[in-house]
C-alpha cells in the first residue's frame, strides 16, 4: 500500500488526485477557484481598515500563500490593512539604512531556528539601500522554505521577481482583492486603478469632515458612518432637524475659502485654525479648495430595513438631472470594442 504524505493531502483538489505522479496542484476551493476579483469600499478610519484586513484574511487568504502583494499610494492605509490581516507582524517602515539592512527578510539565515514564518518588506523604501534583484532573491529564498512574505509596493518588485503574488490587494478609493492566475491581472493593472482613484477617497473624507464641522453645534441623533462611491453616507437613528440646503451652502463656502487641511496627530486634523477629531488624519486633500464638485443630497433618505435616516454627499463627479440616487453605486464594467 502506498503511504500518503500529509503534503499530498493539502496539495490536491480532491482525493482522486492523490497518487498522480508528477502532478503538482495547489490548495483551492470554490471561492478562490471561481473568483476573479472583489471590491470593497476603502473604509474611513484606521480601525475600520484593520477590521477589513481581518475579514480579507478570513475570506481570501490561502494558508499556503507565499507572496502577499500590497499596492497603494503613500498614506492610503496599507499598513493598517496589513496589521488587520496579520496581527503582531513585525513591519519595517522606517526610512533608515540600518533598519532596512537589518530587516529579518534580508537576514533570514542569521536568525537561527526561531526565524519568522511571515516576513514583511516595503519595497519603495528598501530599494533606496538594496537593489531590487537582492530583494527579489531574498523573497525567492524564504518562499522556497515555505514561508510567507508581505510585499508592500509589489508593482515595483514584480519586474525583478518575475512572478505574480498569490494574493494581490490594491488600495485606492476601493480595496481590490484578487488571486492572479497566469493570465493576470498584472500588478500594474491594479496599481493604475488604485493610484488614480485614491483622490476620490481623499476628497470624500475631507468633505465628510467639513459636514461634521458645519453640524457640530446642532443637536443630532446618534449615528454611524457607511460608504458610497465617490462620497460619504451618515446614518442617523432618527430624522435630524437641520436644513440640508443650508449645510451644503456652508460647506461650499468653506471649499471656496481654500483652507489648509493639516494632520495634527493620530486622532486630530486642523482645518484652517479649527482642530477637530478625525479617525484618519492622513486621508485628506491638502486644502478644502481641492474638493471638486461637492454636492449634498437634499433629502433624508429613510432606510426601512434598518430604520435609520441617511445623509449622503458626493464629490468629484457632476450628476445629471435625470440620474437617480440609486445610480450612485452603479457598477460599470466597460468592454473593449471588438
Amino acid at each position: 500500500m502506498k503511504q500518503i504524505n500529509i503534503h499530498d493531502l493539502v496539495s490536491c483538489h480532491s482525493p482522486m488526485d492523490i497518487g498522480n505522479e508528477g502532478v503538482s496542484m495547489v490548495y483551492n476551493n470554490v471561492r478562490h477557484e471561481c473568483n476573479l476579483y472583489n471590491f470593497f469600499f476603502a473604509p474611513r478610519g484606521n480601525k475600520r481598515m484593520m477590521e477589513l484586513g481581518r475579514k480579507i484574511t478570513q475570506m481570501y487568504l490561502n494558508p499556503f500563500d507565499r507572496i502577499i502583494g500590497i499596492i497603494g499610494a503613500k498614506d492610503s492605509g496599507k499598513s493598517w490593512l496589513i496589521k488587520g490581516m496579520f496581527p503582531g507582524i513585525q513591519t519595517v517602515e522606517e526610512d533608515d539604512e540600518f533598519d532596512i539592512l537589518n530587516m529579518p527578510l534580508l537576514n533570514s539565515e542569521e536568525v537561527g531556528f526561531y526565524t519568522p514564518k511571515t516576513f514583511h518588506v516595503d519595497v519603495r523604501t528598501a530599494k533606496k539601500y538594496v537593489s531590487l534583484e537582492e530583494i527579489a532573491e531574498a523573497v525567492r529564498h524564504v518562499t522556497s522554505q515555505h514561508k510567507r512574505v508581505i510585499v508592500e509596493h509589489f508593482e515595483i518588485l514584480y519586474p525583478a521577481l518575475k512572478r505574480n503574488a498569490d494574493l494581490l490587494i490594491g488600495i485606492g478609493e476601493e480595496v481590490i482583492v484578487t488571486r492572479p492566475s497566469l493570465f493576470g491581472p498584472p500588478p500594474d493593472n491594479i496599481a493604475q486603478i488604485a493610484f488614480s482613484s485614491l483622490i476620490y477617497r481623499k476628497m470624500a473624507h475631507s468633505a465628510e469632515d467639513l459636514f461634521g464641522y458645519c453640524v457640530k453645534d446642532i443637536p443630532r441623533p446618534d449615528y454611524h458612518r457607511s460608504d458610497i462611491r465617490h462620497g460619504f453616507a451618515i446614518n442617523y437613528q432618527s430624522k435630524p432637524e437641520f436644513d440640508l440646503e443650508e449645510i451644503e451652502a456652508k460647506i461650499l463656502d468653506i471649499i471656496r475659502q481654500d483652507l489648509p487641511i493639516v494632520p495634527y496627530d493620530e486622532e486630530h486634523v486642523k482645518i484652517g485654525d479649527y482642530l477637530m477629531h478625525c479617525t484618519g488624519p492622513l486621508m485628506h486633500v491638502e486644502s478644502t479648495g481641492k474638493i471638486e464638485n461637492f454636492s449634498l443630497m437634499k433629502e433624508f433618505y429613510y432606510e426601512p430595513r434598518f430604520n435609520y435616516y441617511v445623509v449622503a454627499g458626493t464629490v468629484g463627479v457632476k450628476h445629471t438631472e435625470n440620474e437617480t440616487d440609486e445610480e450612485v453605486n452603479k457598477i460599470e464594467i466597460a468592454d473593449e470594442p471588438l
